[in-house]
């Protein structure tokens, strides 16, 4: 299918070959009819992304302190790697979608196939969209109208914030799609409304849904506009849907409010305020969350838990429906607001348009008919021919995130994988990572990629919750694994893929690459000439992630020890090089949730031999110190590895210090070390019994610290 990306690095707009998503649960597959593209969101994105690297920088300073922070602990290079890593995957543009459900996934009962739909799926022929950003057109309502719900309901969920009652009076700052829908939503509302604007063309159609305007760009003083507006009296609120860095229309909004005005802003300004402006009037300002309650919650948006109407409501959806009974009605007319069509294949052009005519509005694109629903469908993108048969083991993956693209795709490449296929849920970072690292195939179907027999190896590196699935498919059908870490979530999970092991006779390995990291290959051949016990400490300085993360759901992610934890666990094991004997475990802190109990922990092993390991595993900490401290004490010597940069060795003969320019985590050894075993028929260079054991005693810190 068709599909547009943005590349965030350059700004360039491609139109784009990317495999269909397949339909998921809580989920609707759409064929979509008409998109719009948000004139002021998407002009933004595609100039920031035509930005240099300085200016993007400079409009993101809370970005650069984070670069910073990386740079002190990880060094320059591994950073700048992150940084253009990110900005070179493609960004899928649009969140307007109108279109006919093609398929509803397992849960979905108020929909069905054929019924006439707008989500916010983006500009492509087929989206796949949670039941709860979804919401039916009604009759008398076009697709090419019903495309400018989702905007509409941004400016709705403003409206919702002012609380407009009849009779009141506010202004609109800023008349682009937005502001225009704005003002006809106050005027329903039975409210008089003052349009403010630069542009006269958009300040003739404000004045058209019943308006009176400003005109900035002959001279027109907001303030006195406001004041007669008002009748002298200041009006009752202000909602701002420009998008300007200035904070000039706050200090206006500010000093056209009567005493108590409400502020919302929908649309994005500088935000230096004068307190003595808000102090004076005891104002209230509101900063409008997109469409509404829901949000941003997962949830929500992915699970498709519903919040009980008597007690929110107006949700996301609910809000999309309200914006359609105003089309269905007559009292919001979108169809002034398109000032242009083009074809989805056009779609370049369409961007062109918006980045060269600033007066451009509601730029309509239209998708063709042509293509049956099976065509459409398909959940494969050739990308280039296949290789035929060689010596290097043939890998395919599943998942194509950013661990994935930036460093296990790139790791696999180093070691000497030739690739076959690479699947993501939604096909747009399978299609960016298959042609940017050479796999012949981009998928959505992972179980056409499992079933392929020109790969005899498959690299699993989703979400934590489908390890246990994906490697037990892979093993049934006949690959070895390598599985990102964890490979499971449950010692039911395990005791099945043990099982599946013994069965398939196939390499399986877990991407502990702390292992193979050249500080700690270069501690463990320090430490095999001391016999004595060792006592080892490792301080991981994780960082916060927030309690609604899917790392930190104990069913997604696992929880931070079991999701990431395990490295250390492992890291240990392998030091230790004997088998853990007995696990303690205990979390610090009040927490709210038990799905954060695991971020702050002390975890203890035991091991068979005396030696005894013990991980901080903390998010407390302060960014600017090293993620990563390992210290080992052993026969009255001791050995200190910092972020995997420095090795240093107190009372050592003949060592006292290993240091590198770039750190290495072992991603590139560990990668390599399989691709080897598979060429060479050798043993997984993890063993499944230790793979088996960290896992066991992980799962058995969890459980302390939840219980606890």
């Amino acid at each position: 299918m068709k599909q547009i990306l943005q590349n965030m690095s350059n700004g360039v707009t491609e139109l784009a070959e990317v495999p269909s998503p397949q339909p998921r649960s809580g989920a609707l597959l759409i064929r979509t009819e008409r998109t719009l593209v948000s004139a002021g969101t998407e002009r933004m994105l595609v100039e920031f992304g035509k930005a240099s690297l300085i200016e993007k920088a400079r409009q993101q300073p809370d970005k650069v302190r984070q670069v910073f922070d990386k740079i002190k602990t990880d060094g320059l290079m591994p950073t700048l790697d992150a940084v253009r890593s990110k900005l070179d995957q493609p960004l899928p543009l649009g969140y307007c979608n109108a279109g006919i459900v093609m398929e509803v996934g397992n849960g979905v009962t108020d929909f069905q196939p054929g019924d006439r739909v707008v989500s916010n799926g983006g500009h492509a022929e087929v989206v796949c969209v949670g039941q709860n950003l979804c919401a039916k057109i009604p009759d008398g309502v076009s697709e090419e109208e019903a495309a400018f719900t989702v905007l509409g309901s941004i400016g709705l969920q403003g409206i919702r914030l002012l609380n407009p009652t009849l009779g009141e009076s506010f202004v609109v700052t800023g008349a682009g799609l937005i502001g225009l829908m704005c003002v006809q939503m106050l005027r329903a509302n039975g409210c008089r409304v003052l349009a403010i604007d630069f542009d006269s063309s958009k300040l003739a159609l404000a004045k058209q849904f019943g308006a009176e305007i400003c005109d900035l760009s002959s001279g027109g003083d907001p303030e006195q506009a406001a004041s007669a507006f008002s009748r002298g009296k200041g009006v009752d609120g202000v909602v701002i849907t420009a998008s300007t860095k200035s904070s000039e229309p706050m200090t206006q909004a500010a000093h056209m409010c009567r005493k108590r005005g409400r502020i919302v802003l929908v649309g994005v300004t500088g935000l230096e305020l004068s307190r003595a402006d808000f102090y004076e009037k005891e104002l209230t300002f509101q900063v409008s969350c997109s469409y509404g309650p829901g949000r941003y919650d997962s949830s929500y948006e992915e699970k498709g838990i519903d919040y009980p109407l008597p007690f929110v409501r107006w949700t996301e959806q609910r809000n999309f429906e309200a914006v359609l009974d105003l089309m269905a009605s007559g009292q919001m007319d979108v169809k002034p607001l398109i000032s242009h069509r083009f074809k989805i294949a056009d779609g370049e052009s369409a961007y062109a348009t918006l980045s060269a005519e600033k007066a451009a509005l509601g730029i309509v694109l239209e998708y063709a008919a042509s293509k049956t629903d099976e065509e459409l469908r398909n959940p494969v993108a050739e990308i280039k021919e296949a290789v035929g048969s060689t010596t290097a083991p043939t890998v395919s993956f599943i998942g194509a995130g950013n661990y994935a693209g930036r460093v296990l795709i790139p790791a696999f490449q180093k070691g000497g994988a030739q690739f076959r296929s690479v699947a993501s849920s939604g096909g747009v970072t399978a299609q960016h990572f298959a042609k940017k690292y050479g796999f012949a195939l981009a998928t959505t179907d992972t179980s056409a990629l499992l079933n392929d027999a020109s790969a005899n190896a498959v690299a699993i590196a989703t979400r934590h919750n489908t390890h246990a699935k994906f490697t037990l498919d892979a093993l049934k059908a006949g690959k070895h694994v390598f599985c990102e870490k964890p490979i499971c979530l449950t010692d039911e999970e395990l005791d099945e893929i043990s099982r599946a092991y013994s069965e398939a006779g196939k390499l399986v390995m877990v991407g502990f690459n702390r292992r193979f990291a050249p500080h700690i290959i270069k501690m463990k051949q320090l430490l095999v000439g001391a016999s004595e016990a060792k006592a080892m400490v490792m301080t991981v300085n994780a960082g916060a992630i927030p309690a609604n993360h899917w790392t930190q759901d104990p069913t997604v992610g696992g929880g931070r020890f079991v999701g990431e934890g395990c490295h250390f666990v492992d890291l240990l094991r392998f030091l230790a090089g004997c088998p853990i004997v007995s696990v303690q475990a205990m979390m610090f802190g009040q927490s709210a949730t038990t799905a954060v109990k695991t971020d702050k922990c002390v975890v203890t092993l035991g091991f068979s031999d005396g030696s005894i390991g013990t991980i901080q595993y903390l998010a407390n900490g302060h960014g600017s110190f090293p993620k990563e401290r390992l210290e080992v004490f052993c026969a009255e010597r001791v050995l200190q590895m910092d972020n995997y940069r420095t090795l240093t060795g107190f009372g050592w003969p003949g060592f006292s210090k290993m240091k590198i320019s770039k750190q290495d985590k072992g991603q590139d050894a560990c990668a390599a070390a399989f691709v080897e075993a598979l060429k060479g028929g050798r043993p997984s260079p993890i063993s499944f019994t230790e793979i088996a054991e960290v896992h066991r005693a992980c799962f058995e810190a969890d459980r302390l610290m939840r219980h606890n």
